[in-house]
């Protein structure tokens, strides 16, 4: 099951915009690294439902949209950081 098939294919813009707000959040010294999840699936929400309507399975896209992006971001960073760990062995 791939979580993608949860997610509206409206929605699907949001994912890589939240990758840019959320690097730009994590270079933000006064925003604590714990409240970026949070802030993106305000951010998510807010614009889904704008976009597309409030309804509950908006706000469900848009969690699930920031869920996939600061997955997909996780996955890429740790990925690269055992590669270069691998290396150095």
């Amino acid at each position: 099951m791939n979580l993608l098939d949860f997610l509206s294919q409206n929605y699907y813009m949001l994912v890589p915009a939240l990758w840019v707000i959320g690097y730009g959040l994590k270079q933000t010294p006064s925003v604590p690294d714990w409240s970026i999840l949070w802030i993106l699936v305000i951010i998510s929400v807010i614009t889904g439902s704008i976009a597309f309507g409030f309804s509950v399975s908006g706000v469900i896209n848009g969690i699930t949209a920031a869920g996939v992006a600061v997955l997909g971001h996780q996955m890429m960073k740790q990925t690269l950081e055992g590669a270069s760990a691998r290396k150095k062995k």
